[in-house]
């Protein structure tokens, strides 16, 4: 077994971010990518140490308020994040279907329950989303628009939204559009006619698309799967056609996920999609963080690009969004994997500094639950109408202390919470 090295804390960033603002435009956005430079959205003041990390001025995004400092990121995109007395909620795979993620974040007390805004209700807490955001349901955008517009709200409050991207996110950025709803293809259709609507203003358009989206719904229903039938050869090139433009290497929606890890440390806690490994380790995450980041934004069609798709992210049954090492049930191992698995989350664990990790990916038919030794929790429970349709639930990590949330099967007026040690 390979040597690991020592313990991993926050390293010095070769460029800081703020909540995917790069505090070094310039450099780190490479040519052809139209999206990734700095937002005038969100102006945000911040102040760079000399070790690399990136705080936030009061009043800006991360302000500690009421007695606590502020949050402080480092890396581009972001991946080492601390976030001094903050309550941290980890949801899992959401795959496309908007009523299911609105309902675990108002019964997470991070969204407002009104029907008619999308408002932060979280105050200071830290909200990690880990991944497959796409596929199988038909309102990914809208589901990406949100998060985007409460990241925005919680920064002015002293908290934060992250997203780490999944399996899902890397395969459309790919082309693979195997496991697209048909339903999805109607919303990158429809969201490329409302870009043009906004005279191509993509920071008003992708803002407000989640609440545009709701209400051309409302006003234009469809039956299921709408007129997708197998001979209707022009309205499945067009969708296909309008999901490129997005999602292509150095495409605007390529390049809005480009903003986010595969890889993110808040406080002492790993988040990823799949399962951070000890070679993963060795390899830099960072580096993997950086380097899956600008494999999405850098276009394809540049005359100057040598960029491959990061394999040991991105690729294999070991790589970051793709292992299951840590999330299958006693009945997909035998009892030596079951020992392995531990072993290897608590190695990991070790070489990082961390004090247990949150993974997605494998759909839990029991819900939220931790796995080896206590150390790893599993928090996709197939939410989506295109996976289980599960009742929601998720992770809320307080002083180290996770505990589950999810609604009574009879009300959603009660909330049950299962404490673990």
């Amino acid at each position: 077994m390979a040597v690991l090295p020592p313990p991993v804390r926050v390293a010095a960033a070769a460029a800081a971010t703020t909540f995917g603002l790069s505090t070094s435009p310039a450099a780190a956005t490479p040519a052809g990518c139209r999206r990734c430079g700095p937002r005038g959205r969100a102006a945000v003041h911040v102040a760079i140490s000399a070790s690399g990390r990136a705080s936030f001025s009061r009043g800006a995004a991360g302000d500690g308020g009421g007695g606590r400092p502020a949050i402080t990121v480092a890396g581009d995109p972001p991946t080492f994040v601390t976030a001094p007395g903050r309550r941290i909620v980890a949801v899992g795979d959401l795959h496309g279907d908007l009523n299911q993620t609105r309902a675990a974040l108002v019964m997470a007390g991070l969204l407002s329950s009104e029907s008619d805004g999308h408002v932060w209700t979280g105050g200071q807490t830290v909200l990690v989303q880990v991944g497959d955001i796409l596929d199988r349901g038909e309102d990914e955008i809208a589901i990406l628009s949100l998060l985007s517009s409460l990241n925005m709200q919680a920064k002015s409050q002293g908290g934060a939204v992250f997203q780490v991207n999944g399996n899902h996110e890397t395969i459309n950025v790919e082309g693979d559009y195997r496991y697209v709803d048909p339903g999805a293809f109607d919303e990158c259709i429809r969201f490329m006619e409302y870009l043009d609507e906004c005279d191509g203003n993509w920071d008003d358009a992708f803002l407000n698309w989640v609440n545009v989206c709701e209400r051309w719904k409302e006003e234009y229903p469809m039956s299921p799967n709408g007129d997708w039938r197998p001979w209707n050869f022009v309205k499945k090139q067009k969708g296909i056609a309008a999901r490129s433009s997005l999602f292509k290497r150095g495409g605007p929606l390529a390049c809005e996920l480009a903003r986010h890890p595969v890889v993110l440390s808040v406080n002492d806690w790993i988040f990823c999609h799949g399962g951070l490994l000890p070679h993963h380790v060795e390899y830099g995450i960072e580096r993997m963080n950086r380097e899956v980041s600008v494999w999405m934004k850098s276009s394809s069609g540049d005359s100057d690009d040598e960029l491959d798709i990061p394999f040991i992210a991105t690729r294999g049954y070991d790589s970051v969004v793709w292992s299951r090492l840590y999330s299958q049930g006693p009945t997909e191992m035998t009892r030596h994997s079951w020992k392995l698995s531990s072993v290897v989350a608590e190695r990991t664990l070790k070489s990082v500094g961390a004090k247990g990790m949150v993974v997605g990916h494998t759909p839990q038919t029991r819900g939220v639950n931790c796995k080896c030794d206590g150390k790893v929790w599993c928090v996709d429970v197939g939410m989506s109408y295109g996976v289980l349709y599960s009742r929601p639930e998720v992770l809320e990590i307080i002083n180290d202390r996770p505990r589950v949330l999810k609604n009574r099967r009879d009300s959603y007026d009660e909330m049950e919470v299962l404490d673990f040690i």
